[in-house]
């Protein structure tokens, strides 16, 4: 994929072009990304319009929501789904201030030459939100260009329509199970491996600790998953939350991986298919909570990676 970090683009073949922040990009997502490969003819390419920060960061600071996945994740995301070229900008007050007529004349038609747009049938753009899919229609069309309006997809097993919104309160109230299933995909964490305070390796068993990029994460408890490092899969214990047996602290992250030995510091984990054992609690004495995770040992009995 290339990536712009502005609204410019050298001539060469026309563009399909998909608009959204797309975080998690889950399956409505999935499917406006279909509908734009679809309009493409032989020759164009597929592109994406979307922001490095939530545009909520920039309107109502301190009030954007924590995100399903980071920057890097999206983008990554968006290449494996077939998008060719991504036009990555901040949302700030350039893009805040730009009239929706200005967005379509002189960003769509102008500099990026997009033969088609692709979005979601009540998207809104432009200055205060003043522009609807009705305009923009009309504004590309006087040019040859074309508009797909893509209904939102609903999840089989409620009717609800599928949001991020949505997927972010399922992830928080430690449903990711279920948030798999909207995501079409796994809800994934990953992070650098750091030191802690060796209290699993003295329990028998050894955590590693693990520092994340800033984004959403489920709430605190102890979470069967699977972890991946160095090309293999583990079965895993994922636990989040402030330790309270030890005098609760600050909020940390801590893996256990089955069938692994040797040293994990400074290694990336990427983990994933997260699904809820049990809240996070506090023991009458090490003993008891020892035997509570031989418990939870039996949540990753099964499968087998390798």
């Amino acid at each position: 994929m290339k990536i712009h970090s502005s609204f410019e683009r050298e001539a060469g073949r026309p563009l399909v072009l998909a608009i959204g922040f797309f975080d998690g990009v889950h399956l409505g997502h999935r499917e406006l990304i279909r509908r734009t490969l679809l309009a493409r003819k032989p020759g164009w390419r597929a592109g994406a319009i979307t922001f490095s920060n939530h545009p909520s960061a920039y309107l109502r600071p301190g009030q954007e929501p924590a995100l399903i996945q980071s920057c890097e994740e999206r983008i990554n995301t968006l290449a494996r789904l077939g998008i060719e070229e991504c036009f990555l900008l901040p949302f700030d007050r350039e893009i805040a201030s730009l009239s929706a007529q200005r967005f379509i004349d002189e960003v769509l038609v102008e500099k990026l030459a997009a033969r088609a747009v692709i979005t979601g049938t009540t998207f809104r753009f432009g200055e205060r939100r003043s522009g609807d899919v009705t305009l923009l229609r009309e504004r590309l069309a006087i040019v040859g260009a074309a508009h797909v309006g893509v209904e939102a997809v609903c999840d089989e097993r409620d009717k609800q329509r599928i949001s991020s919104t949505r997927i972010r309160e399922l992830i928080a109230a430690g449903d990711c199970e279920r948030a798999d299933a909207l995501l079409g995909a796994s809800y994934e964490l990953r992070g650098v491996v750091v030191r802690g305070f060796g209290r699993g390796h003295d329990l028998g068993f050894p955590t590693a600790n693990l520092r994340l990029e800033r984004k959403l994460l489920p709430r605190d408890g102890v979470y069967a998953a699977v972890v991946r490092t160095d090309g293999r899969d583990f079965a895993a214990l994922l636990s989040i939350g402030t330790n309270p047996q030890f005098g609760a602290g600050e909020r940390s992250i801590e893996v256990w991986l089955r069938d692994f030995q040797g040293s994990l510091y400074g290694e990336q984990l990427a983990v994933r298919e997260l699904r809820f054992v049990r809240p996070q609690k506090t023991f009458s004495d090490v003993a008891s909570l020892m035997e509570q995770m031989e418990h939870d040992r039996e949540a990753v009995a099964y499968p087998s990676y390798g």
